[in-house]
């Protein structure tokens, strides 16, 4: 199997959205697209399900939640009671309306440092990785569509070339 792909670059995004249209028309497989900015309607073009980050943010929160809960228990309630301005700690539910700051900040905490580590995790942006810019151009004014290769490649290349490419190039991707 061939591990060619082709590279599409383009000097206009309402040309590249066009493209990327004609592209998925004719099943083309769009391997990945690079750009300098975000192209409004460019994920929905191309075909790509929407996230579920938000799902993993409401989870990560829930935990926060639950840790928040668990700890102000164990520390307030039953490891170290304590009478605090008249306010005797009998019990969790008397001293929760106390603890809703807390409560809120451990939630938002959690939410946002497990974020974090699951946008770098699912972007696959490790430590010390090397870039996998295949074109410098396309961090300054350019848009590159990378397009794998089935079929007559010439026919690929006069295609590209047809939906406004201003180069298109072959490589052999490793």
């Amino acid at each position: 199997m061939s591990n060619k792909v082709i590279y599409a670059i383009y000097n206009d995004d309402d040309v590249l959205m066009d493209a990327v249209k004609q592209t998925r028309a004719a099943h083309h497989h769009i391997e990945e697209i690079f750009t300098p900015f975000p192209v409004h309607g460019l994920d929905k073009a191309m075909g790509i399900a929407p996230t579920r980050l938000a799902i993993c943010a409401f989870i990560y929160g829930v935990c926060g939640l639950a840790f928040a809960t668990w700890m102000m228990n164990n520390i307030m309630i039953a490891d170290w009671p304590q009478d605090i301005g008249g306010k005797p700690s009998f019990s969790y539910i008397e001293n929760m309306p106390a603890f809703v700051p807390v409560m809120f900040e451990m939630t938002v905490f959690f939410a946002a440092h497990l974020m974090v580590l699951t946008f770098y995790m699912r972007s696959r942006l490790w430590p010390f990785k090397s870039a996998e810019n295949p074109d410098v151009r396309t961090t300054d004014d350019h848009f590159l569509m990378e397009v794998a290769v089935h079929g007559d490649e010439n026919e690929m290349i006069s295609f590209f070339q047809n939906t406004g490419a201003v180069e298109v190039k072959v490589i052999e991707k490793h």
